[in-house]
């Protein structure tokens, strides 16, 4: 048995005005860099929690060939651009086809790309694809848990299959669950019963964690619909909730030997998320409101409270360079807290040029345009430099190395800021450690994430809360203009669908 192997993962957030190309994908912001052939093997170690990682390690141990041909990976952001989708996908593609004959395809993806001049990157590489291996062949396909799956998607592969944890500490289980399934496909000898629904409503992705309620017990509740029905598989997508497109938003899909187990699987599943719409929802605090939350915490001994500076997330397209809860904790005299991870490159390169200990005037930060932001003009301590390399330790990236450039932890009054050259969320301690930050003992930490932190902060946290600094992933999906959305769906839950915000909208207009 042969199996082909690729990967093209993105995450699009359609209202973020900067775009993936190919330098992105070759950089990884944060993951692998771009790789092809045995490099993917080399790359996907049994530390990293990748999905392809998962499958190749759970092929290994069935003693599967596997033939691994391209493998790419980008820092969520605004479309892909054409001429990167295009070189991307068509390498796949041709590697696919002098990959034949083969036994079986599987591939790595996120399940909400979107490129600029097509709204469904997945599932228009999984047309292609298919186009190339014939209606037979078994295609298999690993989803992020914020896919927005299509129709297409679902009619053209022989089965998806989606994470089950939200920060992602399961995407190499994942993975080894799609060779499970390809597995259990090839044993069949035919197509598996498939069953969808579309969920009415989105969820921001904040409070979309699987360590809280209602996201826990909806995910739990799977392997024991699974046993239940008889179902092989049941897979839901939360979705991502900027894309906008008419496909945007929850799935909830399964497969069986035969339509019953399938459809009845889904059903249950369906009814759970109905039943939980009221509960998708939290406090949202403003900058001032975090900060002096923080404080008020710190004085009864609570520590380290963590903030998410959810909006400026670079895992869901934020620029990661807003400055909105930075100027809250100078403009409150916090003693000591630390900010992580800022991309400005011209920031740092200013600061290597200056050297440990300087005191340098800086205009940091808020180059991105972004709505109701700015830089941060002060002057700032250089405190430490690093060439940006460390080595991850915690659940979400696992345990490889991390290349975020020239980097350096810059001081002002009781507030450091961790700032890099290239991008990547916030999601271990080991990107606050490399700077001279010792998280476990900073009162105060702001991550530039919405929920992936929580998996190696959760443990050292007092609290966690959530704020609404500027950028360019919003909480409230109604604080966006929609255009693509289909009329019917709810846009926070329990809120107003698209086309009554729409005829709201208008009238404010």
């Amino acid at each position: 048995m042969r199996v082909l192997l690729a990967g093209f993962q993105h995450e699009t957030n359609t209202f973020a005005k900067d775009r993936a190309d190919m330098a992105a994908f070759e950089h990884g912001g944060g993951f692998p860099a771009l790789c092809r052939g045995a490099a993917i093997a080399e790359v996907m170690t049994p530390t990293v929690n990748l999905p392809a990682a998962g499958f190749l390690r759970a092929a290994k141990a069935a003693g599967v060939e596997v033939d691994p041909l391209l493998w790419a990976m980008a820092v969520p952001s605004g479309p892909v651009t054409e001429a990167c989708y295009e070189s991307i996908a068509g390498e796949i593609c041709d590697l696919v086809r002098a990959g034949l004959p083969a036994d079986a395809v599987y591939l790595d993806l996120h399940g909400a790309m979107c490129a600029e001049h097509l709204p469904d990157g997945e599932g228009e590489l999984i047309e292609r694809i298919r186009q190339i291996i014939g209606p037979d062949l078994p295609l298999v396909v690993s989803l992020d848990l914020h896919a927005n799956v299509t129709r297409r998607m679902v009619d053209l592969t022989d089965a998806l299959v989606a994470y089950r944890t939200y920060p992602h500490v399961d995407s190499a289980e994942t993975g080894a669950a799609a060779f499970d399934l390809l597995q259990k496909r090839l044993a069949l000898g035919r197509p598996f019963a498939r069953a969808m629904a579309r969920v009415d409503y989105m969820i921001p992705i904040c409070w979309q964690s699987t360590m809280n309620a209602p996201a826990d017990g909806l995910y739990a509740a799977l392997p024991q619909i699974e046993s239940e029905t008889g179902a092989i598989s049941l897979s839901y997508a939360m979705g991502f909730p900027a894309a906008d497109f008419d496909e945007c938003g929850q799935l909830i899909w399964a497969y069986g030997e035969a339509a019953p187990e399938a459809e009845a699987a889904v059903t249950a599943l369906l009814s759970k998320v109905n039943d939980a719409e009221s509960a998708f929802r939290g406090k949202l605090y403003t900058p001032d409101e975090a900060v002096a939350h923080a404080l008020a915490r710190n004085a009864e001994g609570c520590a380290p409270v963590v903030i998410a500076d959810a909006q400026d997330n670079p895992g869901a397209g934020g620029s990661s360079d807003t400055t909105g809860l930075i100027k809250a904790l100078v403009a409150a005299n916090v003693p000591n807290a630390a900010v992580g991870v800022l991309w400005d490159p011209q920031a740092v390169a200013l600061a290597q040029r200056a050297g440990e200990g300087a005191q340098l005037p800086l205009s940091l930060g808020g180059h991105s345009d972004v709505e109701g932001d700015s830089p941060l003009e002060a002057v700032f301590t250089v405190e430490r430099l690093s060439d940006g390399h460390l080595r991850t330790l915690g659940p979400y990236y696992g345990t490889r190395d991390m290349h975020l450039g020239p980097a350096a932890c810059l001081r002002l009054g009781g507030v450091r800021i961790v700032v890099a050259s290239q991008k990547a969320q916030m999601a271990d301690r080991e990107m606050f450690r490399f700077a001279g930050v010792i998280p476990e003992t900073t009162p105060i930490l702001v991550a530039k994430s919405a929920i992936h932190f929580r998996a190696d902060f959760a443990p050292i946290a007092g609290e966690i809360i959530t704020a609404t600094a500027p950028g360019a992933m919003m909480m409230r999906a109604t604080d966006w203009v929609w255009a693509h959305l289909r009329d019917d769906l709810r846009l926070m839950p329990e809120g107003p669908t698209q086309a009554e915000h729409h005829a709201a909208t208008h009238e404010e207009a």
